[in-house]
């Protein structure tokens, strides 16, 4: 998770167990190439535990980890 997605989820009162459910419930909305480094993003929309519309952006690292970009509530 980049510091920017722990941030925003704070922000938004979320917490890792919101952003594990959202991902378990969500569905991929769309893919993104970023035109600066060609890399794909991936924003999916699922729900927090409290059942709030959340969305993720994240990306796959060189590694083939999944890293959070970003996270908010709608």
């Amino acid at each position: 998770m980049t510091l920017h997605a722990e941030e925003e989820m704070n922000d938004d009162d979320l917490d890792i167990f919101d952003v594990e459910n959202a991902v378990w419930t969500g569905r991929l909305l769309q893919r993104q190439r970023d035109r600066e480094t060609g890399e794909w993003k991936y924003v999916l929309t699922g729900a927090a535990l409290n059942k709030a519309k959340v969305t993720i952006v994240m990306k796959l690292s060189s590694t083939g980890k999944c890293v959070i970009v970003t996270i908010y509530r709608e």
